[in-house]
């Protein structure tokens, strides 16, 4: 993929030490470890999946990252938000992530976004970005990003969670399906359990967050096949990753041949009671 070209970046003797196991790879060079530094990614929340993601993603070099969440640290969250320490309790998230993943590489732009994504402010805050990764915990910002990213023709790594599994699976709607393919509507109010209801084993989301991380670096170096068109599912009691299929549709509302969505719209509505487990 092209990165928006904003930074002409030229590698100093302390970013080769810093990147060299990633620079010696073939299929990353000096070339590949620019193209990083050059990139810009935006991760909506900072949760079980997006914190696993952005500390690999702050690590491998990605020059601007956007971190957005509302949220404040909860003692329930340490369990497997690992950026996060008991003495955060009670802080802004994106504050307390944004001060240690700045610790983790001065080299990264980090963009600490306390706000709550919705239609009126989505594409404002994602249209500067290469790529969005979506670690929200509930289908009305999923279904808000996701339409968003085929508005502006951006890639979207796409995971969630729950108790024991989780999905990845990269949407480029000028390549393959969206999100609204594979799920065309949230479901109905009460069919699918609360965090708290249904509960997630810790290492579950990271297991998740990383992969998406993984989907992020090739798309920014352009090797390798990211998830296009399938649905990797991971299952944590069994250690069996299911790979499936996923088709663009022709009636999808967002991205088929009659589009009736060309804005964002919010579903809160349908998602009050809906939160996924991060």
């Amino acid at each position: 993929m092209k990165t928006n070209g904003k930074r002409k970046i030229e590698l100093t003797d302390e970013m080769i030490i810093r990147y060299s196991r990633q620079i010696i790879l073939d299929e990353v060079g000096g070339e590949g470890q620019k193209k990083l530094l050059s990139a810009s990614v935006f991760i909506a929340g900072t949760g079980g999946l997006g914190v696993p993601a952005a500390m690999y993603l702050v690590a491998a070099g990605v020059g601007r990252i956007a971190i957005a969440d509302f949220d404040k640290v909860d003692l329930s969250n340490l369990q497997r938000q690992v950026l996060y320490y008991t003495e955060d309790v009670g802080k802004p998230k994106v504050e307390v992530a944004a001060e240690k993943l700045r610790k983790i590489n001065p080299d990264v732009e980090v963009v600490p976004i306390n706000e709550k994504i919705s239609a009126s402010n989505v594409m404002d805050l994602i249209k500067d970005y290469d790529i969005v990764l979506d670690g929200s915990d509930n289908f009305s910002a999923r279904y808000v990003i996701s339409d968003s990213c085929v508005i502006l023709k951006k890639p979207y790594v796409y995971g969630s969670v729950l108790r024991f599994e989780g999905q990845v699976s990269t949407f480029i709607s000028t390549e393959g399906p969206c999100y609204r393919c594979l799920y065309p509507s949230p479901p109905p109010p009460g069919m699918m359990p609360s965090c708290q209801e249904a509960g997630v084993l810790g290492v579950v989301p990271g297991i998740i967050g990383l992969i998406q991380a993984n989907e992020v670096l090739k798309l920014i170096l352009g090797k390798g096949n990211p998830l296009v068109g399938k649905l990797l599912v991971f299952d944590a009691l069994n250690t069996e990753f299911s790979m499936y299929s996923v088709r663009k549709r022709r009636d999808c509302p967002v991205c088929g041949e009659n589009p009736t969505i060309t804005t964002p719209e919010d579903i809160e509505e349908w998602c009050s009671v809906n939160n996924l487990a991060m």
